[in-house]
C-alpha cells in the first residue's frame, strides 16, 4: 500500500502514522508545499493523508497553491483512492465535498476529550474506540458536515470532529497522529495562539499532558 501524504508546514509532520507505515514496510511519498507546489499523478499512490497547518482553506489569495491542492484532493477523490484528512487536511477534505469552512467561535488547543457518534454503519471502523477518549487538538476553524457525509465524533468546545464520506474518504479534526517532538514542534511555531480562552489550554499544562501519556506509554 503505497501512502502519500501533503505536508503544509515544516513543522507539522505525520508523527506517529510515519512510525505505523515503516512498521508495515508501506511505501511513503511526499508533497512539501513548504519546500515545492507541485503535486504527483494520483496513479502514484493508494492512500492520501493531509496533514494540518496554521493557514485557513480560504486563504488562497495568501497561498495560491491552495487552489491546486483542492483540486487534487477532488481527483484522489474521484480517483476512488483512499483519502484521510487531518485538522486542516480534514477541513480541506470537507471542502473538497462540497462544505462550507470558516473560523470558529473558539479556538480548542490542547489535550481535550472526544465523543464517539455510534452509527450502525460505522461499527466496523470505530468499534474499538471508548465512548469518550481524550486526544490533542489544536485548530479555530471549523466546518460544515459534507452532504453524504457521516459525523463520527464531536467535541465539547466544536461539533464537527470527523466523518467519513462513503468507503474510501474520512477526515478528523484532531491530532491522533500527535508525537511529543510533534506537539513541541507547534508550541515553538504556534505560541501566540495560547492565551486565555475555555478551550486553550497553557503551555505549561500541555507539556504536563504530553509527559504523562509519554511516560504511561513508556511504562
Amino acid at each position: 500500500m503505497r501512502i502519500h501524504f501533503v505536508q503544509h508546514v515544516s513543522f507539522e509532520t505525520p508523527g506517529y502514522l510515519i512510525n505505523w507505515a515503516e512498521s508495515r514496510k508501506y511505501p511513503v511519498t511526499f508533497s512539501k508545499l513548504f519546500e515545492s507546489n507541485s503535486f504527483v499523478q494520483t496513479n502514484l499512490f493508494d492512500v492520501l493523508v493531509i496533514m494540518g497547518g496554521p493557514m485557513g482553506v480560504y486563504e488562497e489569495q495568501k497561498y495560491p497553491w491552495l487552489k491546486e491542492e483542492k483540486s487534487f484532493i477532488k481527483k484522489a477523490i474521484a480517483d476512488n483512492k483512499k483519502v484521510l484528512g487531518i485538522c486542516l487536511g480534514a477541513q480541506l477534505v470537507a471542502e473538497a465535498l462540497g462544505a462550507k469552512v470558516y473560523p470558529h467561535h473558539q479556538k480548542e488547543i490542547g489535550w481535550w476529550p472526544i465523543n464517539k457518534i455510534n452509527h450502525p454503519e460505522t461499527q466496523s471502523l470505530t468499534s474499538h474506540l471508548p465512548e469518550q477518549f481524550v486526544t490533542f487538538h489544536w485548530h479555530g476553524d471549523t466546518f460544515d458536515l459534507p452532504y453524504g457525509s457521516t459525523q463520527l465524533f464531536t467535541s465539547g468546545a466544536c461539533y464537527q470532529q470527523g466523518f467519513i464520506h462513503g468507503r474510501n474518504t474520512a477526515a478528523i479534526q484532531f491530532h491522533l497522529e500527535a508525537t511529543e517532538v510533534l506537539i513541541k514542534q507547534m508550541i515553538c511555531h504556534e505560541r501566540e495562539e495560547l492565551v486565555y480562552a475555555p478551550y486553550i489550554q497553557t503551555e505549561q499544562k500541555i507539556n504536563e499532558e504530553t509527559n504523562s501519556r509519554v511516560q504511561l506509554q513508556e511504562g
